[in-house]
């Protein structure tokens, strides 16, 4: 090696040196900085350092719904002459959405009454939903556990006020759609 190469590699390795140097210091005055004086780049740096850290997978249970494994049905315990049976069994431990109908013509508040009774009965009965009303006589229950849905549509068709309730595309009628037909014949 020639005299030129050793002093240039000789540079090299001081530069690199110096430049690790002033890294440390600037990391140790990131770490020591008030995080209410951080950047948005501090930031994304110390989300950058959580991410290059995180090993850890998450358990099934905290998995976003989409990521997680489809729960297994055993065909062969159902009754393929009844297809709403298999489809209760595929929508358990999935979100599902139910619309239920207000007969009359109800105002946004009467809606917003009259379901929130509904709502909080079947609450008292551990069924877990939530409610949102998209129109003057209609909601939108979502259920965590799908195949609960079919079991909620046999209370809200009972209640007098109910119309219709919708699964799957799928209409029930409901007590006063019956009313309906019978105060025509």
């Amino acid at each position: 090696m020639s005299c030129t190469s050793r002093v240039v590699v000789l540079v090299c390795l001081i530069l690199t040196s110096y430049c690790a140097k002033e890294k440390s210091k600037e990391n140790e005055q990131w770490k020591k900085k008030d995080i209410r004086d951080y950047s948005e780049a501090d930031l994304e740096r110390l989300y950058d350092q959580w991410e290059e850290n995180d090993d850890e997978e998450l358990p099934e249970d905290e998995l976003p719904e989409w990521k997680r494994e489809p729960p297994k049905v055993d065909l062969s315990q159902l009754d393929p002459n009844n297809p709403e049976l298999m489809l209760q069994a595929s929508k358990k431990g999935r979100t599902l959405m139910m619309f239920a109908t207000v007969s009359g013509d109800p105002t946004e508040k009467e809606t917003e009454q009259i379901t929130q009774l509904w709502q909080t009965s079947l609450f008292n009965a551990n069924y877990e939903i939530q409610r949102y009303v998209v129109g003057s006589n209609r909601v939108i229950f979502m259920i965590k556990d799908g195949s609960k849905a079919w079991e909620i549509k046999n209370f809200l068709v009972t209640q007098e006020r109910c119309e219709e309730v919708t699964i799957e595309g799928k209409n029930y009628p409901g007590a006063a759609a019956k009313d309906k037909d019978a105060d025509k014949s």
